[in-house]
């Protein structure tokens, strides 16, 4: 965990008092040069040949455009990357300090080698299974992307958010949110993620409910056989057809039955309502660093829905329901 610790995703370390005492003098930065130190500062401008600039405390900070991301040298990593990070925090370490035309020092600073020493001493070792930090920088239509250390991104496909199915990943998150993600796989280099499998089981999920309770719901799709209506991130319970009602909006529903067995739980709307409201703070069930596999459907149940962690990238189980 203390490996993790030393990789969190950018913006982790920029009001933290060491990064402050390290930016502030030239001296300052001359030693985290020497050690090697990752620092934070925030973007200001990324100019027409797409260096970062960066107002530093002490002095003016510059990250040339191949030292602005993994990638970007090579042609892997599109110019985009560096664009979308003004006024965002971004780590670095300090190359050297030089002195303009005018005899006024800069820093020259580079984001590569921070994302070369989080691939080389962090992610490279991750295993599928693995639990990891993440933050939410960017909502797509089909997924999330995230950061998993030093700005290094990787994505969470809109089925590997949660079981209960949405319609948009700002459904369940918005940017900026610290999250947690399961490592699915490793595919040419490439870390996969997977969040649902934190998110708890249906019998976890369904312990908090009981019979007889009226709770909040989203309408998450409407079927020719009744309302799907999600009561928490992995669960969902079926009511009634009613014509009136439409995806995303908010309900109150009155909890008939739960039925383990069948991983059925019948419902009443109440009533429905449109509301514009940022989602609920997710719990995770899972808090550890690692899972061999994850079982979401009780042992008695007909199907089973699970997903197997392993060295090759998993077949999950079809997770993708109601």
């Amino acid at each position: 965990m203390e490996q993790r610790n030393c990789y969190l995703p950018e913006g982790s370390l920029l009001e933290t008092p060491q990064n402050a005492a390290s930016l502030c003098s030239e001296a300052g930065l001359r030693e985290a040069m020497l050690s090697g130190q990752r620092l934070e500062a925030r973007v200001r401008i990324c100019d027409g040949s797409h260096n970062l600039h960066l107002d530093l405390p002490c002095m003016h900070g510059l990250i040339p455009r191949s030292e602005g991301a993994l990638g970007i040298s090579e042609g892997t990593t599109r110019d985009i990357a560096l664009i979308s990070r003004v006024n965002k925090p971004v780590c670095f370490s300090v190359l050297r300090i030089d002195h303009d035309k005018n005899g006024t020092p800069f820093a020259v600073l580079s984001r590569r080698a921070q994302q070369e020493q989080c691939r080389d001493g962090y992610l490279s070792r991750l295993r599928p299974g693995d639990v990891i930090p993440a933050r939410v920088t960017h909502l797509a239509p089909f997924g999330c992307f995230v950061d998993i250390g030093c700005g290094v991104p990787s994505l969470i496909p809109i089925d590997a958010i949660s079981v209960s199915r949405i319609s948009h990943p700002s459904d369940r998150f918005r940017v900026g949110d610290e999250i947690r993600v399961a490592v699915k796989g490793i595919e040419n280099g490439r870390i996969l993620l997977t969040h649902k499998e934190l998110l708890g089981t249906w019998a976890e999920n369904a312990a908090c409910f009981s019979a007889g309770e009226t709770v909040a719901g989203i309408v998450r799709s409407v079927e020719d056989y009744g309302i799907f209506i999600e009561l928490a991130p992995n669960l969902a319970g079926l009511a009634d057809l009613r014509t009136d009602i439409r995806p995303g909006q908010h309900a109150s529903v009155y909890i008939k039955s739960i039925v383990p067995d069948r991983m059925k739980i019948k419902l009443a709307i109440v009533d429905v309502f449109d509301e514009h409201c940022p989602p609920p703070p997710l719990h995770y069930f899972f808090t550890g660093t690692h899972m061999d596999a994850w079982v979401y459907t009780p042992p008695h149940a007909k199907r089973r829905i699970c997903t197997e962690f392993s060295e090759a990238v998993p077949a999950a189980g079809s997770a993708h329901a109601h």
